[in-house]
């Protein structure tokens, strides 16, 4: 007759595993002899075992106590499914690491060629990369929201860096993330930049405050708040104010 530790040592297991196969009813648990210990027969070191070997072929718990009753024809249909079903799930896993190995190549996983080719030449325009983030996350969003308007974005997106005066003020906007919302520096950027909403209105452009500083962009720093504000607050004296005032 066998301890439970030993009866474990015998298996292969721990006698925590032990105990809960006894908790869930998958190895009958003995009753105390007169010295108050419980002993196992050779039969329960057999049935342990059986255990075991099932558990580590990655069958089910739940499944193990028919299989160790089972006639040899339900056993094999028993382990057919149980096959087929560690299969679906070996594909699962592949395909999750199929998508992990994705995730090292950041914006690829989560947005076209064309605006992971955009972020980039951000990038080689100089823009910080914090400010690339941003912009990614405001194309995550748009992507989802509204996948029509992607394409007419990423055109327009790149013919304003391809204008000479955008990219400086894009970048000027970039180098302010920082600055104090009363910096007399962002005085003058906002100035430059409502000169340039002023010439692009009514060519198509898309506005200043919406191409450069977007709503998105501007929650991240108390400077861009206010260029996006002021910007804002201009604009709507310019339309209450009329054309050619």
């Amino acid at each position: 007759m066998l301890t439970i530790g030993r009866l474990a040592a015998t298996a292969g297991v721990t006698v925590r595993t032990v105990r809960h196969y006894h908790h869930i009813g998958l190895l009958p648990e003995p009753e105390r002899d007169a010295s108050g210990y419980r002993r196992y027969s050779a039969q329960a070191a057999v049935d342990l075992i059986r255990i075991r070997t099932l558990a580590e072929a990655g069958v089910p718990l739940a499944r193990i106590d028919a299989l160790l009753h089972a006639r040899p024809a339900e056993f094999a249909a028993a382990v057919t499914e149980i096959d087929a079903a560690l299969q679906r799930r070996i594909d699962q896993l592949a395909e999750h690491r199929r998508r992990i190995a994705e995730l090292a190549e950041g914006e690829r996983l989560f947005l076209p060629p064309e605006v992971v080719a955009l972020l980039d030449r951000m990038r080689g325009l100089g823009v910080g990369e914090p400010r690339v983030r941003l912009e990614r996350d405001a194309w995550i969003l748009m992507q989802a929201l509204d996948p029509d308007a992607v394409p007419r974005r990423i055109r327009d997106k790149n013919a304003a860096f391809d204008d000479p005066e955008t990219a400086r003020l894009y970048l000027a906007c970039d180098r302010s993330v920082d600055w104090d919302p009363h910096d007399p520096r962002l005085d003058r950027l906002i100035d430059d930049l409502e000169a340039w909403e002023i010439e692009h209105e009514g060519d198509g452009t898309p506005a200043g405050s919406a191409e450069l500083v977007s709503s998105r962009i501007s929650e991240a720093s108390p400077a861009w708040r206010r260029i996006v504000e002021t910007l804002a607050h201009r604009a709507g004296r310019r339309r209450a104010s009329g054309p050619g005032s």
